[in-house]
């Protein structure tokens, strides 16, 4: 087995987000994070880490890269920098470092692909979360297209040009509840075809063979992934890898279609590089990520149930029970981000270590998760998030009266949006859990819409609400006008960069708890964003998370 070495090629406070290698193998585009926020700016470098500079203008505008020109003299890329509340598409040139807007308008605008070429690309637009639209975009004078013409709510996800630059694929929902794959063809001026669909699974990620002829595609049952290979065209069931995780993403063929590389995760996998030979259907491990000590077979599995929602509707989440012991066990409740997140059995290590010391995990996907169709993602828009958060209670219940988790031994945790459902149940419910941990979640919609990026307020008021003309809703749904309910000891976590939930959502929290004399407890990162990047920071987030759940937990029993 052949192994592939790391080896570090930048060396500084900036988080890595994303690496795009040139055409010709001279450059390195990286797109960074100082200090762990969303004012992400591009540099280059050589391979070997030097002639390292900066091409975008710093300060607080986002970038975000999308691709070099074909001819390798050129980065394209999207970014805030002339309109803070959209992202347009720019073409920037290395050489002289001088930027042309291709595309400008409403919403988010993130380049998907470029045609032999360069001259055409496919620009996705997002004017609300969870409707997005696909154009047509000439690269030289910059005309527009739209070839997504539909009635929103809709998706247009993953585009990309066939070799001959002749059609688009790409993932749709559009006029059906689970995505599918979806042909266009350009010359004919014809409509979407659908061209691999499944009722009972949602397509997520695709990859196509230079020849057009072979397809990978990734569905997604649940949360859990299955990798199929098919032929194109035709609908028709193609063979399924077995992998050794449940998740598996980034996928790239070669360039002859005889290897298809891709990375693998999973709840005893940290994420491994794997190439797959698609004649011999062998999979092959190329990279090994470090784990000192750690005996990953020893780990928790994740284990699928299924239960119902007050109103009859049919959910889901992810359990993990510790090695040792029986249940009903001390159970943490953890809430995914988004909220059009999805919770899935990847590799989390605060799970692992809540489990090593005896704490049950359950994972919910509540309606509002993506991976079950269009309308389960569109069920807590606007004032629907009310049925959201009683799904908190439903799901506290269900591991009650099922005999998983044990009455007054429950805890709530989650981050971003994830935090904001914490704190909606510890204030909905304050004598359903005995602890809660917020990790940088809304509390206020108000204060979120005022101090998040210009362009994340102007695509979420679908998805929360408007603050310019529903302000009582807003009100409604934020737990900041009912913290003077919750009962239970509530530990925050934060990043003193994040300008996508700001500062403030926690310090409210810190602020009102600590007035009625609720254990409270509050870690601020300086040197973090939306979400712990920095290695120490994560293991003082865990270490904190762990020891705040075995003390309001386990501490009365013991």
């Amino acid at each position: 087995m052949i192994l592939l070495l790391a080896v570090p090629l930048t060396a500084s406070d900036e988080q890595p987000t994303r690496v795009q290698w040139s055409p010709d193998g001279e450059w390195l585009a990286v797109e960074l994070a100082p200090g762990g926020g969303m004012n992400t700016q591009i540099d280059i470098l050589r391979p070997n880490g030097g002639d390292r500079r900066r091409l975008t203008a710093g300060g607080s505008s986002n970038n975000w890269l999308g691709a070099w020109t074909k001819d390798g003299r050129g980065l394209l890329y999207s970014s805030n920098s002339e309109a803070a509340d959209s992202m347009a598409c720019f073409r920037l040139n290395i050489e002289t470092g001088a930027s042309r807007r291709l595309t400008g308008g409403a919403g988010t605008a993130t380049i998907e692909d470029a045609n032999a070429d360069g001259c055409k690309l496919l620009v996705k637009r997002v004017l609300h979360r969870g409707d997005s639209n696909i154009y047509l975009v000439d690269a030289l004078d910059g005309e527009s297209k739209l070839l997504t013409a539909h009635q929103a709510p809709a998706s247009f996800e993953n585009a990309r040009f066939s070799p001959d630059g002749g059609a688009v694929y790409a993932i749709s929902n559009r006029d059906r509840d689970m995505a599918c794959l979806c042909r266009l063809d350009l010359a004919a001026d014809a409509d979407w075809r659908i061209l691999r669909a499944r009722d009972d699974a949602e397509l997520v990620e695709f990859a196509l063979c230079r020849d057009d002829a072979m397809a990978a595609l990734v569905w997604n049952i649940a949360g859990r992934h299955e990798l199929e290979l098919t032929q194109l065209p035709g609908n028709k069931p193609g063979r399924v890898i077995d992998l050794p995780g449940e998740v598996v993403e980034s996928l790239r063929f070669s360039p002859a279609g005889s290897s298809l590389a891709m990375c693998i995760t999973g709840a005893r996998l940290p994420q491994e590089i794997y190439a797959l030979d698609t004649d011999s259907g062998e999979l092959k491990q190329l990279a090994r990520s470090p784990h000192a000590g750690i005996e990953l077979a020893a780990l928790a599995e994740a284990r699928l149930l299924n239960y119902t929602a007050h109103d009859g509707l049919p959910l889901s989440g992810w359990h993990y029970a510790p090695r040792h012991g029986a249940a009903p066990y001390p159970t943490v409740v953890s809430f995914h981000g988004g909220p059009e997140g999805q919770e899935q059995p990847r590799f989390r290590y605060e799970y692992q270590a809540l489990l090593a010391q005896g704490i049950a995990v359950f994972a919910p996907n509540v309606r509002g998760s993506s991976g079950f169709g269009l309308r389960f993602v569109n069920l807590d828009n606007g004032a629907l998030r009310f049925d959201a958060i009683q799904d908190i209670a439903s799901t506290a219940r269900f591991l009650v009266d099922a005999g998983i988790a044990e009455r007054g031994r429950l805890g709530i945790m989650g981050g971003s949006y994830g935090g904001y459902m914490t704190m909606a149940g510890l204030a909905e419910f304050p004598t359903l859990f005995a602890a809660g941990v917020n990790l940088y979640g809304v509390v206020n919609f108000k204060t979120f819409f005022a101090g998040t990026e210009p362009w994340m307020a102007s695509i979420s008021k679908v998805e929360y609400g408007d603050p310019e003309s529903e302000g009582d809703l807003l009100d409604a749904l934020s737990p900041v006008h009912r913290l003077d309910r919750v009962r239970a000891p509530t530990l925050l976590l934060h990043g003193a960069n994040d300008t996508n939930v700001p500062v403030c959502e926690a310090e409210q929290v810190v602020a009102a708890l600590r007035r009625r004399d609720v254990p409270v407890d509050y870690i601020l990162f300086p040197d973090e964003g939306h979400g712990f990047h920095n290695e120490q920071n994560r293991i003082t987030a865990a270490t904190a998370i762990v020891a705040w759940f075995l003390k309001y937990l386990l501490n009365e029993r013991n």
